[in-house]
């Protein structure tokens, strides 16, 4: 085993992993004390200090990862994202204010490289970035109706409530407020209905078809595509323990074939030395048992998967 592999293997180990996920836990506490004017006036040199041991930590693992991975290291999307992330906070400079309130949000956003380590965490960010040729359709298919919606309201409640519906964009706005259904009733539909008595008749298709309908679609989409890379994933793990467990039975056939040729080549021989006959029978039957207990293993994992 070559050494770019240890490290390689090191870094990406559960102990390695655990210890970022807690710095990064830690770096994001440091990042909302930081915004305490009282306590980034008592302990703001200790603060900045904790914020670049962890910026160090993390310049290490990724110069780690680089040395152990090479080229591999940018097929990942993922490290190519912590790259990014962590490549921000060296962006030099001025000691302006403008310029040091852009560094302090360009470092928050080392928070989320615990998306790119928590595999749940990764699994929804996947998720939602292969859900987005179905959400975009769908949010194409709500500014239609919401175009459709706010041309209605405009030409019915623009005259008599022109502040919430006296142009094309305040009703669009308006409409937005209600589909959150945030004071939609006795802040918005009531006080039309008291000019409109049957303006009901309006809010509530919009009310059942944006809020009830559409935004569900939303949550949809983004679910059935979680549910597709997980099967995704179960299966390219089932295919992996297959084929370590095709490579591990062929090796121990070849093995079982290689003990069989020398106990035959014994017995060709005449040999009367029944103690090493007796050695290659016991092997040949401990070779026989792993491959059992090889496959009934793979059985297991592939039933728990």
């Amino acid at each position: 085993m070559t050494l770019r592999t240890r490290v390689g293997q090191w870094v990406e180990s559960a102990r390695v992993t655990n210890f970022i996920v807690i710095l990064i836990i830690i770096n994001a506490i440091i990042f909302g004390l930081a915004t305490s004017a009282s306590i980034k006036q008592q302990y703001g040199p200790i603060l900045d200090w904790l914020d670049d041991v962890i910026l160090g930590v993390f310049i290490v693992e990724i110069a780690l990862k680089i040395y152990a991975f090479g080229w591999r290291f940018v097929k990942s999307g993922w490290n190519v994202f912590d790259f990014i992330i962590v490549a921000i906070a060296l962006v030099p400079t001025t000691e302006t204010l403008s310029s040091l309130r852009v560094l302090r949000i360009l470092r928050v956003l080392r928070v989320l490289r615990i998306a790119s380590i928590v595999p749940q965490l990764r699994l929804i960010v996947d998720a939602l970035l292969h859900a987005i040729p179905g959400i975009v359709s769908t949010a194409g298919l709500l500014s239609i109706i919401y175009y459709i919606f706010a041309i209605i309201a405009t030409n019915l409640y623009g005259e008599a409530f022109p502040e919430w519906f006296g142009t094309l964009g305040k009703s669009m706005y308006t409409l937005f407020q209600v589909m959150t259904l945030e004071s939609w009733s006795m802040g918005i539909a009531r006080p039309v209905m008291e000019v409109f008595p049957y303006a009901w008749l309006f809010f509530l298709p919009f009310i059942l078809i944006a809020t009830f309908t559409m935004l569900n679609l939303f949550v949809a989409i983004i679910v059935d595509t979680m549910q597709t890379i997980h099967a995704k994933e179960r299966e390219k793990t089932r295919a992996a323990i297959e084929k370590a467990t095709q490579t591990e039975t062929e090796t121990l056939e070849k093995e079982f074939h290689v003990l069989r040729a020398d106990l035959n080549q014994l017995k060709a021989l005449h040999l009367d030395n029944e103690a090493v006959v007796t050695e290659i029978r016991a092997l040949r039957g401990e070779i026989g048992e792993l491959k059992t207990l090889t496959t009934i293993s793979s059985s297991g994992t592939s039933d728990k998967l």
